[in-house]
């Protein structure tokens, strides 16, 4: 049996896996065995892995912790130097005149809607991480307690308006990807008259 499951692994279409409990006094383990050629080991290799990732999968947080106020320092000067290279992409598409055609005209509105949004980031980066004005308790799947330093409604309702940052943040992506779609469609010769005899 075991020299039939080779033969049809060597064919090249086949994997065959075999896996082999292993016991021993220092604890117990398996052993995998891939006989195949080599196309069809990675094709299997990524496979497993795949599957072990989608089968065992872990924390995925949509906001990244700042462990030490180091952090938050380094995260901060991030969004300071993002607003900086995102102002400078303005005024260079501006004195150029690119803003008169859409694509470039989108691209700067999103350009203007991620320095918004950078701006709303470290407001609320200052008030919860770096300052510790805020901080907000989960009460229920949700639920959530906003506490302030100071127990002033306006600071609650103000760090609960700004932590929608995907109002600012959608919309810029949205401008992006509408920019560079025009810019592609202008490009081609058919469509922007430029190729045309």
């Amino acid at each position: 049996m075991i020299a039939r499951l080779k033969n049809l692994a060597n064919t090249g279409k086949y994997l065959i896996l075999c896996v082999d409990p292993i016991w021993r006094p220092e604890g117990a383990g398996i052993r995998v065995y891939a006989a195949g050629n080599m196309k069809t080991k990675i094709c299997a290799i990524i496979f497993i892995i795949g599957s072990v990732t989608l089968l065992l999968p872990d924390l995925a947080l949509a906001t990244q912790g700042h462990f030490g106020i180091e952090g938050v320092y380094a995260h901060q000067f991030a969004h300071i130097f993002f607003i900086l290279s995102l102002g400078v992409l303005i005024y260079w598409l501006r004195a150029r005149k690119l803003v008169q055609h859409t694509g470039w005209r989108f691209i700067q509105y999103s350009a203007l809607f991620f320095i918004l949004w950078n701006i709303d980031t470290i407001t609320v980066h200052a008030l919860d991480d770096q300052f510790g004005i805020i901080q907000v308790e989960t009460i229920g799947v949700w639920k959530i307690r906003i506490a302030d330093a100071f127990n002033n409604d306006i600071l609650k309702l103000f760090y609960y308006v700004i932590k929608l940052d995907h109002l600012l943040c959608v919309p810029a992506l949205l401008f992006l990807y509408f920019g560079l779609r025009r810019l592609i469609v202008e490009s081609q010769p058919g469509m922007s008259g430029e190729g045309q005899a």
